[in-house]
């Protein structure tokens, strides 16, 4: 006796129906890889752009950090020394110096700027009336080039006839060398650097504030909280993600300062202003030492990374 199918096998017999099912998941497959290719192929353009713009460049920066480059009448000669840069990484106490002082400044001025910046978008968030006008006029510093920065603090700190001394003599004190004394002057450029940054934090941190939403600090408010406590235990946990991005970012501007230290000192007196930035410009284009410079550069890099790694945490965990 013939059985059917499905009862011969244990499985449904297949039919016009079970044909359709399978001509539907290879549809469906192929749907799904046609998909995935078109995905990548929108992606290829910017893939391309970020090999040729990113990758390549610092293919070639490692490239020069280990060679000896020379320039000839058939252009740029390239020496393998990875020996020859590396010993004189290791002896020079300079950049020791210059990194130190870089560090320095970027700890204090985006300090200080962070502590501005958030209290700044405190109180005119606050402000009842004319917020968008109060916040234009706030963020104006960050629209001034860098040129008439350097070029307007200058003169303010002029010993002769700037504003700053002759402030100080209407109270009977004498001239202060703001950018001529070794220890006042990295701290006369850190005070350019948080009048123009601060309004940069301050714009990032307002628009933080602005998203808050009302209601949680009310019932705290409700609840007996006072300010102070709002602040720590409510502002800054929700603003967390925005801290972090205004500190990475100006973590990573500060740490690429370089023309307002060159208009306002050029890197004096001696080199108690002189910046990493600074130091790479005077190696490149002074000492025209192409291969020491690119492996300068690539120490810097990994000293922000180092840097943004080891700070982002600790913000982090204040933020929480």
């Amino acid at each position: 006796m013939n059985l059917p199918s499905e009862t011969r096998t244990g499985l449904p017999a297949a039919g016009p129906g079970s044909a359709a099912r399978t001509r539907s998941r290879a549809g469906r497959r192929r749907r799904r890889a046609g998909d995935r290719w078109f995905r990548w192929a929108l992606l290829l353009p910017a893939l391309v752009v970020l090999l040729v713009l990113t990758v390549w460049p610092v293919a070639n920066l490692v490239r020069m950090a280990v060679s000896t480059i020379e320039f000839g009448r058939e252009g740029a000669e390239f020496t393998f020394t990875p020996l020859r840069n590396l010993s004189r990484l290791a002896g020079d106490e300079l950049f020791l110096t210059n990194l130190w002082t870089t560090a320095l400044f970027v700890v204090v001025s985006v300090a200080i700027e962070m502590a501005l910046g958030f209290l700044l978008a405190l109180m005119v968030a606050g402000v009842p009336r004319a917020k968008g006008l109060v916040r234009t006029m706030m963020i104006l510093p960050v629209l001034v080039p860098p040129v008439a920065i350097g070029s307007m603090w200058k003169l303010m700190y002029n010993y002769d006839f700037g504003i700053l001394n002759q402030a100080l003599g209407l109270i009977g004190l004498g001239p202060i060398g703001w950018l001529s004394e070794p220890s006042l002057a990295l701290w006369s450029v850190v005070l350019v650097d948080v009048w123009h940054w601060t309004p940069f934090v301050f714009l990032i941190l307002f628009a933080g504030v602005e998203g808050l939403p009302r209601e949680v600090i009310e019932a705290a408010r409700v609840d007996g909280a006072t300010t102070a406590q709002i602040v720590r235990k409510i502002i800054v946990p929700l603003m967390a993600p925005a801290i972090a991005v205004a500190f990475i970012f100006r973590s990573i501007l500060a740490f690429k300062v370089f023309d307002q230290i060159y208009l306002l000192t050029s890197g004096g007196p001696g080199t108690s202003t002189e910046v990493v930035s600074l130091r790479l410009y005077h190696v490149f284009f002074g000492q025209n030492e192409l291969g020491y410079g690119a492996l300068l550069s690539l120490v810097i890099i990994a000293a922000i990374v180092a840097f943004l790694v080891t700070t982002r945490g600790l913000v982090g965990r204040f933020a929480r």
